[in-house]
């Protein structure tokens, strides 16, 4: 690593603008993650507008989360070795061009292909973001910024249905993209003015290795998970794609043992806390995904409301989310997080629970409670895990910390889609007595029963979640009276 005695912490000017800097930072955060969940509620537009079927739009979504899985470890790596902020410019550039290709699509082959230039872009930003916090922000400040960081991740995940619903109703599918556009360019006018240059490069190489069996084995697993919706798991080419997944992954971690610069640092996981909270991380956000491919589809289709109204009602859960997670987070500073994070997840597990319990003719108020509760639930554990991970990490790994947390929150995203989505087609399929990729015209409750059991299933996910935290509270807890 290059040694520069001078600090961001030194540069008064850097320090006066830090927190523009952070702004700019969120803006792209929120923006790139909200692009992961804001087409869902489109999806029924689309499926309509451009005559396809549920599990071939449903690429538009999961088309973009997989490259960003794939390539967001090597974005990383590639920061720290060109500079963070640079990598972070250029991502900003390349995400609003997807954005504005994303919007000019008519065909699904072209509008998957902007999304995945969409995703290059999302992934420069997201893998640098928490480094570039981490760098500028002195400690007593930077767990504050990174709890910022977080809120803004969360919302963005989360806040797609909603957002995605008041647009599409007012001005049309494309605009879900389009704003983007001013924005970003906003921002990265903005970012031009504020972000000091790179002080500090690592001197490394790339792990061209370990990059490229990474990128297969995201490719090869989620292809395999996906198209299984398709062809059914038992297809001859869904287990080779399955197989050579697992392969893939097996080579993938003997080279990073192996590598004396790897892609991935395999050593963060030797803290049983970083990767309980890691897991529980990925599991909350594969349950929230759950709901968020789900639920455009029962307020549109079940309930008969306009995306527009569909919207409002989904809004509830980033509304709740809004006014929980910062409280959450400052209360988490003098109570600490193991607690909070026990309590948002029992929340989630009720909240889904009810979920599960909706049907046709559901009250509107009802269904906007088990939201909101989700959303209560969600701002209560998210904040508090972000400090968790990032707490259990030395400050010399905060960078790729970032970055893991940053991919298992996107791989959480689509495993609940995948999830969702195949019990879903399944349940259906065997109510039909055919097989089912689609909704079926005049047997809403074909949907219903898979909706159900889909619900079921995410609340089962939260309460693993919930068990493994207690577990990490009554163990940090017994530790503490064990040093006192």
């Amino acid at each position: 690593m290059s040694s520069i005695s001078a600090t961001y912490q030194d540069d008064a000017a850097v320090q006066k603008k830090r927190w523009i800097i952070l702004i700019v930072l969120n803006l792209f955060t929120f923006m790139s993650t909200l692009d992961g969940s804001i087409v869902n509620i489109a999806l029924p537009v689309l499926v309509k507008q451009l005559n396809l079927q549920v599990a071939q739009v449903e690429w538009v979504t999961t088309g973009y989360l997989m490259a960003i899985c794939a390539v967001i470890l090597f974005f990383g790596k590639l920061g720290d070795m060109a500079g963070k902020i640079r990598i972070f410019r250029i991502g900003t550039v390349v995400f609003i061009i997807g954005s504005l290709l994303c919007g000019l699509s008519t065909s699904l082959p072209f509008l998957i292909v902007s999304r995945v230039i969409q995703a290059v872009g999302a992934s420069m930003t997201m893998a640098n973001s928490q480094g570039i916090v981490t760098d500028i922000f002195p400690a007593g400040e930077r767990g504050k910024a990174l709890g910022l960081i977080g809120t803004f991740v969360s919302l963005g995940s989360i806040a797609g249905p909603s957002l995605g619903g008041i647009i599409v109703s007012t001005l049309g599918w494309e605009y879900i993209f389009w704003v983007n556009v001013p924005i970003g360019i906003i921002a990265f006018v903005l970012g031009m003015k504020v972000l000091p240059k790179d002080l500090v490069r690592v001197k490394s190489t790339i792990d061209l290795p370990g990059s490229l069996l990474f990128s297969f084995f995201i490719i090869t697993l989620f292809a395999g998970l996906l198209l299984g919706q398709q062809l059914g798991y038992s297809d001859v080419r869904i287990i080779t794609a399955l197989a050579a997944a697992a392969a893939s992954f097996a080579a993938f971690l003997l080279v990073e043992l192996r590598s004396s610069a790897p892609l991935l640092q395999l050593s963060l996981f030797k803290n049983p806390l970083f990767s309980l909270s890691i897991l529980c991380a990925f599991l909350v956000f594969a349950a929230n995904f759950c709901f968020n491919i789900i639920s455009p589809f029962y307020a549109q289709n079940m309930l008969g409301l306009t995306p527009f109204s569909a919207g409002f009602l989904l809004m509830l859960f980033p509304i709740s989310m809004v006014i929980i997670a910062p409280l959450s987070g400052a209360l988490s500073d003098k109570i600490g997080s193991e607690f909070l994070t026990f309590a948002g997840l029992i929340v989630m597990v009720i909240a889904q629970f009810g979920l599960a319990r909706l049907h046709e003719g559901s009250s509107v108020i009802l269904v906007g409670v088990w939201i909101a509760m989700l959303g209560v639930g969600s701002g209560l554990f998210q904040s508090p895990n972000n400090s968790l991970i990032m707490s259990k990490v030395p400050r010399t790994q905060l960078g790729s910390a970032g970055s893991v947390n940053s991919l298992v929150r996107n791989v959480g995203m689509v495993v609940g889609i995948t999830i969702a989505t195949s019990i879903l087609f399944n349940v259906m399929s065997s109510k039909a007595g055919y097989r089912v990729t689609g909704l079926v015209e005049g047997r809403p409750d074909i949907f219903l029963s898979g909706m159900h059991v889909v619900f079921l299933t995410s609340s089962a996910i939260c309460l693993v979640s919930a068990l493994l935290t207690g577990w990490r509270m009554v163990s940090i807890r017994r530790s503490k009276r064990a040093r006192a």
